[in-house]
């Protein structure tokens, strides 16, 4: 069956860890442009608001409040998708637990559950989706980490979570390329991003924590997460900052370690704001959700060249091609001028004439 994506207006997209951060702002992304979204999470009243704002823009919305870490939850969200709207065209794995400590103070049980959500939940639901969509094509879009390919001091069990979701992805992938399944499989890898994640940590650090700079805003996030909803990519990352941790840290494991050891320690992550009342920890229970950003209000970029280059390579190309052509253009004028000028020195004198 050949591969064949709705325009996200034409969809049903359902969103796992859409009550606050990276989720939410994709939902409420996804509706504005037409499609009708299906939120999850623990957090009902959360939950309930995001449903109710989105409804009141003309949206179409509805929310489960569930723990996707508990077994059989990603069956009942597909079940409740297909019964509120009929169909599920594109599936999005957002939920994740974190911890900020040094990794001889976590407990197993606490490593154990930064992997039940992000990444046990994030296999249920990838599975219960890709079974569906095999049968009715459409897209599933994981959401990694660019500490994935380069982990960082004081956040250990999270990132060796997302790089069990990055090697999860890409087999699933291949093994449905293999299959020729109508799926687009697409993991998408977001650097520091400016939501409610250092609040909702569990922090051992003695300081509130936060995420080393550079932070980009969440609606970028969202953006390559639509874009992927329509378009098939097999992988987008968010940021600029987070290609030289995906490309160049790995290529040198040893200078990154240097690096990562003299500017990602406390310094880098923590802060003197608190984080907002009844927020923080939420690794085991729900708490205070529903805001996109964090409560810092850090300088954030808001936009992302690097990201679009992803999005729209020919046009990249096409740019960077025209940039090329204009310098070298200027270069050859400037190298002509100069051999003419050095001729006619060459004439004149010859003349007499100097």
């Amino acid at each position: 069956m050949s591969l064949s994506l709705k325009p996200l207006s034409d969809q049903v997209m359902v969103i796992v860890g859409a009550s606050s951060g990276i989720g939410l702002a994709t939902a409420r992304r996804a509706a504005a442009a037409g499609a009708r979204v299906v939120l999850a999470a623990r957090n009902a009243e959360a939950l309930d608001e995001a449903v109710v704002a989105i409804r009141n823009k003309g949206g179409q919305a509805t929310a489960l409040d569930l723990d996707i870490a508990d077994e059989g939850a990603a069956q009942r969200l597909l079940d409740h998708a297909l019964e509120t709207f009929g169909r599920v065209d594109t599936w999005v794995n957002d939920a994740a637990a974190a911890i900020y400590s040094p990794v001889e103070q976590v407990s197993l049980e606490e490593h154990r559950r930064v992997f039940d959500v992000g990444y046990f939940g994030l296999v249920q639901g990838s599975l219960a989706a890709a079974k569906y969509l095999r049968a009715h094509g459409g897209a599933l879009i994981n959401i990694g980490s660019v500490l994935s390919n380069r982990a960082i001091p004081l956040q250990g069990p999270y990132c060796a979570m997302k790089a069990a979701v990055m090697q999860f992805t890409d087999t699933l992938r291949m093994e449905l390329e293999q299959d020729r399944a109508p799926v687009s499989v697409t993991l998408i890898k977001p650097a520091a991003i400016d939501t409610m994640y250092p609040e909702h940590a569990r922090n051992k650090l003695g300081q509130p924590a936060r995420l080393p700079p550079p932070l980009y805003d969440a609606e970028l996030v969202a953006k390559a997460i639509c874009f992927a909803a329509a378009k098939q990519r097999r992988t987008l990352i968010v940021g600029g900052g987070g290609l030289a941790l995906t490309t160049f840290a790995p290529a040198l494991p040893r200078l990154a370690d240097k690096g990562m050891e003299l500017l990602g320690g406390e310094v880098s992550q923590t802060s003197d704001i608190p984080p907002a009342p009844g927020t923080s920890d939420n690794l085991f229970e729900a708490r205070r959700d529903g805001r996109v950003e964090g409560n810092q209000q850090p300088f954030k970029r808001k936009t992302s060249l690097f990201l679009e280059a992803q999005m729209h390579p020919v046009a990249a190309a096409a740019v960077l091609g025209s940039m090329a052509a204009g310098a070298l253009f200027l270069w050859a004028r400037e190298e002509n001028r100069d051999i003419g000028t050095a001729e006619a020195e060459r004439r004149i004198k010859a003349a007499g004439m100097s």
